[in-house]
């Protein structure tokens, strides 16, 4: 078989694919242990090499040119199949073992995550897990997590984030409230109800709701006289009482809604949503118990 990479060859493809997740040089020589300017070199001669740009660099961040995209896919996969390879060789690739820790969002841990985790569990029995239900950001390194899902990315956090979906939001009200209060029309006439409140932790402000007006997704500020934090479900709970209005997320409230619990309103005005995605450390060597978790969230979760 003839040779066609050096492992200077193949140390660019990693860089480059490590900056790609990434998205910052400096993160990405952080997680490797190198200099920016060394991987930014590597890179540069990766793309002499292949004779085409792969990333757009500015001052703050990297971006993936269309051709860098269709690389960065095929090299990712490349990678991971080699690192199966010498896992197999050493007997491991069929038993993966250890603890695996995850942060989770009280709202996507309970109706997204944690139904599916008897069934990796049966799939990597020798894996063992370690779930913290919180809305908080939490620090990997110093808290121990290998796994967080997220509403929000971090900027610049030095983090790889993949999107698992986008998720739709509904606003909500019992029928018995809408025969008492109305049906507001337009997101305007929301003044004039009592909007349920959800106060962010990770700010300190309270959550603006979200309408979809002429293709785009616009923020309306509500008022209320109650307002709940760290656990959006119990903001559903006040709903499903009658204790007003609340914009939630449509797979929180389905099973409510098939049973008219609860009613959509503002529907012309539908369609927004926010993203939810899986995050970790950049490492260059990740543990397998870590990685097949990773691709059973994405393989089942992922749009």
């Amino acid at each position: 078989m003839q040779r066609h990479f050096e492992d200077l060859k193949l140390g660019g493809i990693e860089l480059f694919c490590i900056t790609a997740e990434l998205q910052n040089f400096t993160a990405a020589a952080k997680a490797m242990g190198l200099t920016p300017a060394a991987v930014s070199r590597a890179i540069s001669r990766l793309e002499a090499r292949l004779g085409v740009q792969l990333l757009v660099r500015t001052t703050r961040q990297v971006r993936l040119t269309d051709a860098g995209q269709a690389y960065f896919e095929r090299c990712r996969q490349a990678i991971g199949q080699l690192i199966d390879a010498e896992r197999e060789a050493a007997g491991q690739q069929q038993s993966p073992t250890g603890l695996v820790r995850m942060s989770l969002p009280t709202s996507y841990g309970h109706h997204r995550v944690l139904p599916l985790l008897p069934a990796f569990r049966a799939k990597y029995p020798g894996i063992t897990l370690d779930v913290q239900l919180t809305n908080r950001n939490i620090d990997f390194t110093a808290e121990g997590f290998d796994l967080a899902v997220r509403g929000r990315t971090l900027p610049d956090s030095g983090l790889v984030a993949r999107k698992l979906e986008d998720a739709e939001l509904v606003v909500v009200a019992t029928p018995a409230y809408l025969r008492r209060h109305g049906r507001p029309r337009t997101p305007d006439a929301l003044r004039e109800h009592e909007c349920i409140q959800f106060l962010l932790p990770s700010t300190g402000q309270l959550m603006p709701w979200l309408f979809r007006q002429q293709g785009v997704d616009v923020e309306h500020l509500t008022k209320g006289g109650i307002c709940c934090s760290e656990d959006i479900l119990g903001a559903v709970t006040l709903a499903r009482h009658g204790a007003g209005l609340l914009q939630t997320y449509r797979f929180i409230v389905e099973e409510d809604l098939a049973q008219r619990v609860l009613v959509p309103v503002l529907t012309a005005w539908g369609g927004a949503s926010r993203p939810f995605s899986l995050l970790y450390p950049a490492q260059r060597h990740m543990p397998l118990r870590v990685r097949v978790m990773i691709e059973f969230l994405m393989d089942r979760l992922a749009a």
